[in-house]
């Protein structure tokens, strides 16, 4: 799959029904304007714009425009291991053991390939524009894949990429399920001489990056020793990477946590020099209010994960607590092995019912819910010149298609997407001010060869446990 640049062409999105900007408050909303982009950026907003002479002109006339979704955790490998049987009634402990700990082996750097171009496709094909993927198929004497095939899968596509690159660096008598891997750990020193050569290959750590590099642990208290977690802290810092990691995802996180180290979870990781702007948690399911605050205080952020945690059972994270007290708020859809679905459509119509469910009718809007999924996932990515619709900001934007019976008798269609959720569908996305889906379609996919890819790529892991077995 290769598709051809078209950067540098401008565009005129024309007379779309609705836009959202992606903006809090009173400049959510831009109403029926068109958007002009040139050299991959906004450079004109507003109504009645003129086509130029050369300029390609899309027709937005029957669609809503949003900015593109930015989702801030993921774990693409897992997109071959949708609704295993063994997992679909378990907790989150229960799970790992069940699902992904006993395959993690058995992954093949072809199968984490075909797994993240099936995890890419959906992601587009829901109006994502942006993956920052939790990646940790690292291991002692080699044979997980690296992060450097998902670099160019990214590519290929069209999408900015962030690489959350994890791992564990002890053996996991902590950690549920993880024996049962037959992978031995990292050493922190190969850990980082990797982050190294990645951060050198691959990042870019300007506003407009289309890949980024991020030092990512797969969990503070299971997958490393907590004499590490400082240090790799500090290297982190020294290499001027993020951090991100997985916490408090469940109330056994937090007994966990109170038991051997007497402390909340994000007491524990403060006290390891891991919270500041430049760290986001998944999950943060359960917390306290004086964690919430040191949260707020540090500026350190959240990928909100409600699909997964609802299919685990693991709770709901207090997202209305953490955004009134400051906290950066962003949204991620988790690994599919926990969601079975990798669109950021249906995290956001996730997000917008569940807090009301719980907290009452006021707890979220459609407008705040756009807001934390595009410009929440570029503030806490460090992307400062993505994921608001504004002139100069870069042109990552997504054309819903609203000619559909499901839409029909909105009285307010720019809230269509959200509210009503899938099926949806995407006419056109576009990132740094190049196509990637066009018409509905993600040029140069072939659709049935990824079908076959996934089919083959299942009954191979299927095999290989039976083997074990």
């Amino acid at each position: 799959m290769k598709q051809t640049s078209d950067a540098g062409q401008s565009i005129l999105i024309r007379k779309p029904v609705a836009v959202m900007t992606g903006l809090p408050g009173e400049g959510a909303r831009a109403g029926s304007v068109d958007l002009r982009i040139e050299n991959g950026r906004i450079a004109a907003i507003g109504p009645g714009l003129q086509a130029q002479p050369g300029e390609r002109v899309i027709d937005a006339s029957r669609c809503v425009v949003y900015p593109g979704w930015i989702n801030t955790h993921h774990h693409l490998f897992q997109n071959l291991l949708k609704a295993v049987p063994d997992g679909m009634n378990e907790d989150l402990q229960g799970w790992l053991a069940s699902v992904p700990y006993p395959r993690l082996a058995r992954f093949t750097p072809e199968l984490t390939r075909i797994a993240a171009r099936l995890g890419m496709a959906e992601l587009l094909l829901s109006g994502a524009t942006t993956c920052a993927d939790h990646h940790y198929l690292y291991h002692a004497g080699g044979g997980g894949e690296t992060g450097d095939a998902l670099f160019d899968i990214a590519e290929e596509f069209g999408m900015r990429f962030v690489l959350c690159r994890g791992g564990a660096l002890q053996s996991a008598g902590d950690h549920p399920g993880f024996s049962k891997t037959a992978l031995r750990p990292e050493s922190l020193d190969t850990m980082l001489a990797d982050l190294e050569r990645l951060k050198a290959r691959y990042h870019d750590a300007g506003a407009h990056a289309m890949r980024r590099v991020v030092v990512a642990p797969t969990t503070p208290t299971f997958s490393l020793p907590p004499e590490l977690l400082r240090e790799l802290a500090r290297a982190a810092r020294a290499m001027n990477l993020r951090l991100h990691t997985h916490l408090s995802e469940t109330d056994n996180y937090v007994r966990f946590c109170r038991e051997r180290y007497n402390r909340l979870p994000v007491e524990f990781v403060a006290d390891h020099e891991w919270l500041g702007s430049d760290v986001w948690f998944a999950h943060l399911v359960c917390l306290e209010p004086s964690e919430i605050a040191l949260l707020a205080q540090t500026g350190t952020g959240i990928a909100h994960c409600p699909v997964s945690n609802s299919r685990l059972g693991s709770g709901i994270a207090p997202i209305p607590q953490l955004a009134a007290a400051g906290v950066p708020i962003s949204l991620g859809v988790d690994g599919v092995a926990s969601n079975e679905s990798g669109s950021m459509i249906g995290e956001a119509h996730m997000t917008w019912l569940i807090h009301r469910a719980a907290q009452g009718a006021g707890a979220t809007t459609v407008e705040e819910v756009i807001h934390w999924g595009s410009a929440g996932g570029a503030r806490v990515l460090g992307l400062d010149a993505v994921g608001t619709l504004e002139v100069g900001q870069a042109a990552d934007l997504v054309l819903y298609d609203i000619d559909h019976p499901r839409f029909f008798g909105f009285h307010d269609p720019a809230v269509a997407p959200v509210a009503a959720g899938e099926p949806v569908t995407v006419r056109t996305s576009i990132v740094n001010g190049r196509v990637v889906v066009d018409d509905g379609i993600i040029p140069g996919l072939d659709i049935a060869k990824l079908r076959a890819d996934a089919q083959r790529g299942v009954q191979q892991l299927l095999a290989g446990l039976d083997a074990a077995a």
